[in-house]
């Protein structure tokens, strides 16, 4: 129900904004299984972030309109 009340362009961002998340944590997970990496929040949140830029340069319009910047000084 709260699906259909949100704007048509937040709803497909939020659906990009979820899979964005499940892609970094699957391929973060890999990592720690395969290649013995330690996991790591920080790691998972940069690789969210340049993940995220990427995907704006490469179009992905409807995340864009979610106003996903961060605010100044954001677990930097």
């Amino acid at each position: 129900m709260a699906r259909k009340r949100t704007e048509k362009g937040k709803r497909k961002g939020l659906n990009s904004l979820i899979i964005l998340g499940v892609w970094i944590l699957w391929k973060h997970r890999n990592s720690c299984v395969f290649e013995g990496t330690q996991p790591s929040i920080q790691t998972i949140l940069q690789e969210y972030r340049t993940e995220r830029n990427l995907w704006h340069v490469a179009g992905a319009c409807s995340l864009q309109k979610l106003g996903q910047e961060e605010p100044p000084g954001y677990l930097s």
